[in-house]
């Protein structure tokens, strides 16, 4: 048995850029990271496609359809006060830390091919972990991972390499809604690109 060996980069974002970087605003501290998150991942996609890692299609319409959702729950977020809404990001992270204490099987397969039958599974699993990455202002990963392998069949991690494309996706859709608001600041986004990109 194994456990899922990544947790969501955004979640520890936030937190640092609140309480050790001083950021006042957690509607900023959320955009910040989730522009930050967006722009990493796309730096570990590139690395996984080139070694032929990520399954495009299922990625694709989980993306896209995610990016809607994370639309629509991002607008919800920013409806919420501040300090609301930390406390229902704090019981989501403790939510992310009991989840990696459940030990998980490890089942080889062989890797998926979307199919007509599988792309509606595929496109309501995108939206709803859309949605949810959305609302909360983080990448999604710890969530993107299990929604792919469930949705498709795909090994873990196939679905972390294939992850990646939406982890980008919902971040990027988040971010620019935050930015409407005036909610992302360019220096520390580019500060944080810089440090996980090193």
């Amino acid at each position: 048995a194994t456990r899922w060996p990544k947790t969501d980069l955004a979640l520890m974002a936030v937190a640092l850029l609140l309480y050790v970087v001083g950021v006042a605003d957690p509607h900023v501290a959320i955009g910040v990271s989730a522009a930050g998150v967006a722009l990493n991942a796309l730096t570990a996609l590139a690395g996984h496609a080139r070694a032929g890692r990520v399954r495009w299609p299922c990625a694709t319409l989980f993306a896209v359809t995610g990016a809607a959702g994370a639309w629509v729950g991002s607008s919800v977020a920013k409806m919420i006060d501040g300090h609301q809404l930390l406390l229902i990001f704090a019981v989501a992270m403790a939510a992310v830390g009991l989840s990696m204490l459940r030990p998980r099987v490890v089942v080889v397969r062989p890797e998926p091919t979307l199919t007509l039958a599988m792309a509606p599974r595929v496109g309501l699993a995108g939206a709803g972990v859309g949605s949810a990455a959305g609302f909360f202002g983080i990448g999604g990963g710890f969530l993107i991972v299990p929604g792919l392998m469930a949705s498709t069949g795909m090994s873990l991690a196939t679905a972390q390499a294939t992850s990646l494309l939406s982890v980008a996706a919902f971040g990027a859709t988040t971010a620019g809604n935050y930015a409407l608001s005036g909610w992302v600041d360019p220096t520390l986004v580019a500060a944080m690109t810089a440090g996980g990109v090193i």
